[in-house]
């Protein structure tokens, strides 16, 4: 295992060390979408208004309780919950729901050029960013990285096409049934290289080898 490698099990191995429990992974699915879905449902039932303001409260509730889940604040659930609280001030401030339509674009922007950025570097931040559970060697973070770079500049451009051609209603609903499913298959699609690059830990070894 070359330095780059042990610095990365390292720091995954001190993150997962510092949490009281790990979140259950249909938990942590229903702490994502449950914002959204209380999005979706208060833009068809009310306004984009009365949306984003739910939206507000839910991503600062789930964040919460997943804090009081894991003891720890995960990084992407984190820049989100600003990114909505941030943009929808805007929101209700100017009046204007163009700010929170803005959101998923420039945030996806921002992960994109994280991600590709580091790479220039020579550092990958995909790690810190998905807060992983798994340790890759240096060019499966490199292949991963560059992946989800080109991903999130994808979700930016999509969110751009369908804010300004469909109704708030539509657009709410396809954050909901449409990014998320979409993100969830790009991740599975992503399993193989995964498993291909994956740094096994010894048998009877501990975290301390690395």
């Amino acid at each position: 295992m070359n330095h780059f490698d042990q610095k990365v099990a390292a720091s995954i191995s001190a993150s997962q060390s510092t949490a009281a429990r790990r979140i259950n992974p249909l938990v942590k699915l229903a702490l994502e979408f449950g914002p959204l879905a209380l999005f979706f449902i208060a833009s068809a039932r009310y306004n984009l208004y009365v949306a984003t303001a739910t939206l507000m409260v839910g991503v600062v509730v789930t964040l919460a309780i997943s804090f009081w889940l894991t003891r720890r604040v995960p990084t992407m659930p984190l820049v989100t919950a600003v990114a909505v609280l941030f943009f929808g001030a805007l929101t209700f401030y100017f009046n204007d729901p163009t700010f929170i339509k803005l959101k998923p674009t420039i945030v996806n922007c921002l992960f994109g050029a994280a991600l590709l950025g580091g790479l220039m570097f020579n550092k990958p931040l995909l790690p810190i960013l998905l807060d992983s559970a798994f340790n890759l060697d240096r060019e499966g973070w490199q292949k991963l990285s560059f992946r989800w770079g080109l991903f999130f500049f994808f979700l930016a451009a999509l969110n751009e096409v369908v804010w300004r051609t469909q109704t708030d209603v539509f657009w709410a609903a396809f954050k909901v049934f449409g990014t998320m499913p979409i993100t969830i298959v790009f991740a599975l699609c992503q399993v193989p290289l995964i498993m291909k690059h994956e740094l096994k830990t010894p048998e009877g070894a501990t975290t301390d080898e690395f």
